[in-house]
């Protein structure tokens, strides 16, 4: 029972030492997202549409929980485009690294061609 006790106070202090409370951020502290801070990216499905086609995306991040309709079409772009893309975070973790107070269903680091 004690280890119990010990092993989630332990969980406890690693998921507060890595939540990240600061509001100005633009990842999560200790998340697996790309680094956007240094990047310059693009928000929503339109937008990484147009990078896509103009060649400018470098890589694409696409939300696990949004619509199927919307991020198919995007994943078949992607491919059909070369560009890298990812299917691991959800809306809510995109938006946070975007800097965003809402989800998001696709983001783009892009270029500056």
């Amino acid at each position: 029972n004690t280890k119990l006790s010990v092993d989630f106070s332990e969980k406890l202090s690693i998921i507060c030492f890595c939540m990240d409370t600061k509001k100005d951020s633009r990842i999560p502290q200790c998340g697996s997202l790309p680094d956007l801070s240094k990047e310059r990216i693009v928000v929503g499905a339109k937008q990484l549409r147009k990078a896509v086609t103009a060649g400018r995306a470098k890589y694409a991040l696409l939300a696990k929980n949004a619509d199927p309709a919307v991020t198919e079409p995007l994943v078949a772009l992607c491919e059909s485009y070369g560009v890298a893309y990812d299917l691991r975070y959800s809306m809510q973790e995109i938006g946070k690294a975007c800097s965003i107070e809402v989800g998001a269903a696709a983001a783009c680091a892009v270029s500056d061609l």
